[in-house]
């Protein structure tokens, strides 16, 4: 299938994957966990809703835990470059036939909020409250120190179309997995804003729903550390896959599921990719390295499992890839 070219000029500028927000079902245990367990440091909070931030964040937060009776995804936001970029994205929406909403989000300016063709209920801003990073209070550390929310990835029904769409708005394509054979069809894409490898990755499967959101943190090391962490607080069942080396953006990583389900990718060691004429890589979709660069196969809730957006319907994809499964 047709790999997007790089537009330059979007309609609208969007700078980076920003933050999540998601529904859980028993607030204090989820924030137990994003805080003593993985080290995210809450900014504020009540019986209904916390906020939390990693320690290079300037931002307000970029973690929203919010009460709900069953988990799910609400929304997925992203930073735009000022005010005016927020008129130029409704003006989009509406030429293209999308609803949107100004709507007033706590420590947020002006948002504005639409759900995309394919279902990922988006909200865009351009301004959120300040507050001092954190970088130097090693003091304050815990869990394996995540420094920032680097990106998102979703199951999407409709790859192509998807991907597409975010090629539209400026979303670079960095590395992309095919079929194999003159018609083989993109399963997989990862699409960036800010120079690394991904902000936004596609990947085909029952949706929309979220696959997972990634933390970044300092190293490897980290990383291990938290499976170790986890380990002695009992969390040795929510640890699904790593740590590890991906093939696709030279990753090390870990996924680990919350209390809810969610999963949330511990991240580090992926690279440059803010040149111009950077060309996207391909890996054909059998290839074992792509997942591990160690070989090692995902296993199938990975493939599988996921959480949805707050009041879509998950839709079967036009397609099933034929991945690698661990047994």
């Amino acid at each position: 299938m047709p790999v997007p070219q790089h537009i330059f000029e979007p309609p609208f500028n969007i700078i980076r994957s920003s933050h999540v927000v998601l529904d859980v079902t028993d607030l204090k245990l989820s924030r137990e966990f994003y805080e003593t367990t993985v080290g995210l440091h809450v900014e504020d909070a009540d019986d209904k809703v916390v906020y939390l931030r990693a320690a290079e964040e300037h931002q307000h937060h970029s973690l929203v835990l919010r009460k709900a009776a069953v988990p799910a995804c609400a929304r997925l936001g992203f930073k735009v470059g000022n005010d005016k970029d927020l008129d130029k994205a409704a003006s989009f929406l509406s030429e293209n036939g999308l609803s949107y909403a100004f709507v007033d989000q706590p420590f947020q300016g002006r948002t504005l909020q639409f759900t995309d063709p394919f279902g990922f209920q988006i909200e865009l801003y351009a301004s959120m409250d300040r507050r001092p990073h954190l970088l130097r209070r090693y003091d304050l550390y815990r869990g394996c120190h995540p420094q920032r929310l680097d990106h998102f990835n979703v199951f999407a029904a409709e790859v192509q179309d998807t991907v597409e769409f975010y090629a539209r708005l400026g979303f670079r394509l960095t590395e992309y997995a095919e079929e194999d054979g003159p018609n083989g069809r993109i399963a997989a894409a990862w699409m960036h804003r800010k120079g690394n490898v991904h902000d936004f990755a596609i990947t085909n499967g029952k949706g929309p729903r979220l696959h997972h959101f990634a933390y970044w943190t300092p190293t490897a090391m980290n990383i291990i550390h938290l499976c170790d962490v986890m380990a002695s607080q009992g969390f040795v069942k929510n640890i699904e896959r790593g740590p590890g080396r991906h093939g696709i953006s030279n990753a090390f990583f870990l996924y680990v599921r919350d209390p809810d389900g969610h999963r949330l990718e511990l991240y580090t060691s992926d690279y440059f990719t803010g040149d111009h004429d950077h060309e996207p890589l391909r890996w054909s979709l059998r290839d074992p390295r792509r997942q591990t660069l160690w070989g090692a196969p995902a296993p199938r809730s990975w493939f599988e499992q996921g959480s949805p957006f707050s009041g879509q319907a998950v839709r079967e994809p036009k397609f099933v890839a034929d991945v690698l499964v661990a047994d």
